[in-house]
């Protein structure tokens, strides 16, 4: 089924699950998301809507539905499915998945060589070979070039601490690494060196 409000207006970690096996189109590539991480304001030191809001993070505090779009290390462009009801920060990032449709214009993003597995494998990866950009930032994903559909039936996962997060937020009192087990374009775990 085609994502709703009533979905994403959830908190992101139970729509992190949810999202396993779903299908993200944009334009004419489509997207199987077999990873996730979910973030929250508040409570949550690993996410950028932990301190405040900034016009950086600003979306985060959006209407749910909506893509949060962010430049990574000066390099990458990274995607969350933003969540929760309009002023509470809480999205999901889209860490891993398998291109399913639209391989030629995947390719000719992420090069020729690169190995089916690795199309999408890893966030920066993932935003490059379904040529999301920094000027999406704010898109509404219920609307064209972009479609989220849900798996019909919810898909096997496994949980644990999210991968490249620095200080207590990356440690396991924060499980909110979502995948499906096996899959082969799950990316490599990382603890972050300074992980609690």
């Amino acid at each position: 089924m085609t994502v709703d409000r009533d979905l994403s207006s959830q908190d992101a970690v139970d729509v992190a699950p949810l999202l396993l096996g779903a299908l993200l189109r944009h334009g004419d590539t489509v997207l199987r998301i077999s990873e996730v991480e979910a973030y929250q304001a508040g409570d949550d030191p690993g996410s950028h809507a932990f301190r405040r809001r900034t016009p950086r993070n600003a979306i985060m505090f959006g209407p749910p539905g909506h893509l949060y779009a962010y430049f990574s290390y000066g390099m990458h462009v990274c995607a969350y499915i933003v969540c929760s009801p309009e002023g509470e920060a809480s999205a999901v990032l889209l860490r891993g998945g398998e291109i399913v449709a639209g391989h030629s214009e995947a390719r000719a993003r992420r090069g020729a060589s690169i190995p089916e597995r690795d199309l999408a494998r890893g966030p920066a990866r993932l935003t490059r070979a379904l040529g999301i950009g920094l000027h999406q930032d704010g898109a509404d994903l219920t609307v064209d070039p972009f479609e989220l559909t849900l798996p019909t039936e919810p898909v096997p996962a496994l949980t644990g601490p999210r991968t490249g997060v620095g200080g207590l937020g990356g440690g396991v009192e924060f499980p909110w690494r979502f995948w499906i087990p096996g899959d082969r374009t799950v990316s490599v775990y990382r603890r972050h060196p300074r992980a609690g």
